[in-house]
């Protein structure tokens, strides 16, 4: 498979993903435990949910950069 397709098919999962993701991230914080917890506990939750895309993304990143060792 070449570079340009690799990126695109990467780029393509990588916004099917995100969108699920944030589908799941959103029902995740209206939760009734989330919703009733301390203010500083909601911001905690809600920055790993917002940032907890990242770490699944790296190895699909990797794979669309050729597969390179960094």
């Amino acid at each position: 498979m070449g570079p340009r397709s690799r990126k695109f098919l990467g780029a393509v999962v990588m916004v099917a993903f995100v969108i699920v993701y944030a589908l799941v991230a959103m029902a995740i914080s209206q939760a009734r435990p989330i919703q009733e917890a301390p203010g500083l506990v909601q911001a905690l939750i809600y920055m790993v949910l917002g940032l907890g895309w990242v770490v699944p993304m790296l190895p699909l990143i990797r794979w669309m950069e050729g597969g390179k060792k960094a």
